[in-house]
């Protein structure tokens, strides 16, 4: 009967402990209680990183904001790093590194030899100058924005 009651009284003590329960204002000076609180910080928290959309495949809506109208042009960069599409005459490929923090580095573009109007030739030496001075992207309401020193190129995403 003895060891159950002083099984009781280890359990009860136990309980109290946990529960940072202190039964006096003597108790609390030799014991201070723990806050459950976790400690407030005014440190920013690291802004999420995104993923480049390896595979998709992305048509050019505007070249330096303005609309780019009924020319065509589209970028795909795929799983091997390989950045090919269609520059409004001729279609291009090139690698295309998507970087930490949302940089981007387009490498040295390969193209093909098509004639075109001069109107088309002009757009395309465009869209590749804009596109080779790329250093940064984001995803902006579901559009690719590819920015750089020579402009800025806006895609949605094409089928």
């Amino acid at each position: 009967m003895m060891n159950r009651r002083l099984g009781f009284a280890a359990a009860f003590m136990l309980a109290i402990a946990c529960t940072g329960y202190v039964p006096d204002a003597a108790a609390q000076t030799r014991r201070p209680s723990v806050s459950r609180e976790a400690p407030q910080t005014d440190i920013p928290q690291a802004k999420q990183e995104k993923n480049f959309p390896l595979g998709a495949t992305w048509s050019a809506v505007s070249l330096n904001g303005k609309p780019i109208g009924d020319r065509r042009a589209t970028l795909q960069v795929d799983m091997n790093l390989r950045g090919t599409g269609f520059a409004g005459c001729n279609t291009f490929s090139a690698a295309a590194y998507p970087l930490r923090q949302q940089g981007f580095a387009v490498g040295p573009v390969a193209l093909t030899k098509r004639t075109c109007d001069k109107g088309m030739a002009d757009f395309e030496r465009s869209y590749l100058l804009a596109l080779r001075g790329v250093n940064n992207w984001d995803l902006v309401g579901g559009s690719l924005v590819l920015k750089g020193a020579a402009g800025e190129l806006r895609f949605d995403r094409g089928i």
